[in-house]
């Protein structure tokens, strides 16, 4: 039995958590640079406060309802989410994370005759412990626990959080509730293409006489996915394994047009990307840079630059990744100035794991870099908040608009929350 675990409105409910005044009160967060709203809370859906909405569209309407705003702290959100995945991990060793809000659990192996008493015990030990409201559906397979979450989460006030689907009649009873929009894995042109066969819901995703024109459209990710959703489990946890490439791409609170500006930023970007590629152990061999001017601007006009070299060696080294994420930020610059940048970004890809680092003949990185890299991660792991710094840095590792930032509670010593007793 598979349980997909859903933290309700995550980034708004880690808000409330430490702020509990705003309980049952609207609610919205908004992205970087206090771009879009990427969480409501309950009572703002209520009010019919959009998704992804331009916070500047409906400033007058989060005015009006009195609705609480808040600027994207992720240092808190996932700081909450790794608290939370370790809660999961003392009900079953089989945890996969999903994402920052979700998880797959398989209880494999495990004698539990009570599934939907056993995710009330997991919801109250999460609430509990972290104030953080969750949905759980339970189910043979991952898939169907999709279905099975997204039912408990429709249906609170009948289904307490927790929905099990544990028999035949309630898989096709789910799945006949469950538009095909809603399926796991059916985006919004495989939906439109659905639909113009006449397929709406998850049953008849599943019908016998849809299965050739699934495997011929979806080949055989749809055919596994046709498997979940008869109940066949197809799909296992999945370990955690080292990324294939990594990218941190980031909007400036302004346009800049000013090379220095836009190498300040490049090389930030480069530098945590050289951290993540030691934090995992490995190496990369290719780094690309990516410029983006307005999306505003004409429709026909190209926004996106990019440019990429390739490195006689893998390296982890900050210095060198920086030097050449530089390199190509002039060539670029050169090419598009008199451009007015929204957006840049750093892309490390080629990965190898640094025990594999084959060593070149002709031409290698400076042995020293190895331990001036191995220092600065065990200063800034230890001080926090990246202090040591390359001298083209600012002070500020993500130069954001944040107006609205709430105190990072659970990862800086002088933000922690002060709790007055008389």
């Amino acid at each position: 039995m598979y349980a997909l675990v859903d933290c309700n409105n995550f980034y708004a409910s880690c808000e409330r958590v430490f702020q509990p005044q705003y309980n049952g009160k609207p609610v919205v967060v908004l992205s970087n640079n206090d771009g879009c709203i990427i969480s409501r809370s309950d009572e703002a859906k209520a009010l019919g406060v959009p998704m992804a909405a331009p916070e500047f569209k409906v400033r007058e309407m989060l005015r009006q309802n009195n609705i609480k705003v808040f600027s994207s702290n992720y240092a808190l959100y996932g700081d909450m989410s790794r608290r939370a995945m370790n809660v999961l991990n003392k009900f079953t060793p089989y945890v996969e994370v999903y994402s920052i809000d979700e998880a797959f659990l398989n209880f494999e192996g495990m004698n539990i005759s009570d599934y939907d008493g056993y995710g009330k015990q997991i919801k109250n030990t999460l609430l509990k412990g972290l104030s953080l409201p969750v949905c759980i559906g339970f189910a043979p397979t991952k898939a169907l626990s999709k279905v099975a979450n997204k039912i408990a989460r429709k249906y609170p006030e009948r289904t307490n959080g927790v929905y099990v689907i544990d028999t035949e009649e309630k898989r096709v009873k789910a799945l006949r509730w469950t538009k095909i929009e809603d399926v796991w894995g059916i985006g919004y042109r495989m939906k439109k293409k659905m639909k113009a066969k006449n397929i709406l819901t998850a049953y008849d995703f599943t019908e016998p006489f849809h299965e050739s024109w699934i495997k011929k459209e979806m080949g055989v990710i749809g055919l596994r996915l046709r498997k979940e959703l008869l109940g066949e489990s197809v799909l296992g946890i999945e370990e955690p394994g080292n990324k294939k490439s990594i990218a941190i791409t980031r909007s400036f609170p302004k346009q800049l047009t000013d090379f220095d500006a836009l190498r300040e930023r490049v090389s930030t970007f480069a530098s945590v990307c050289a951290e993540k590629l030691r934090l995992q152990n490995s190496c990369c061999h290719t780094v690309v840079v990516m410029l983006a001017t307005s999306e505003h601007k004409t429709p026909t006009t190209k926004h996106y630059y990019h440019n990429a070299v390739t490195l006689p060696f893998g390296t982890d080294s900050t210095l060198t990744i920086n030097q050449a994420a530089i390199r190509i930020l002039e060539k670029l610059y050169e090419e598009h100035k008199g451009e007015r940048f929204q957006k840049a970004g750093v892309i490390v890809t080629q990965l190898i794991n640094t025990n594999e680092k084959q060593l070149h003949l002709f031409e290698e990185e400076n042995p020293k870099h190895h331990q001036l890299m191995k220092a600065i991660d065990k200063i800034n792991t230890k001080i926090g908040d990246r202090k040591v710094k390359l001298g083209s840095q600012d002070s500020k590792t993500w130069n954001m608009k944040q107006n609205m930032l709430s105190p990072k509670y659970t990862t800086r010593l002088d933000q922690i929350l002060v709790v007055k007793c008389h």
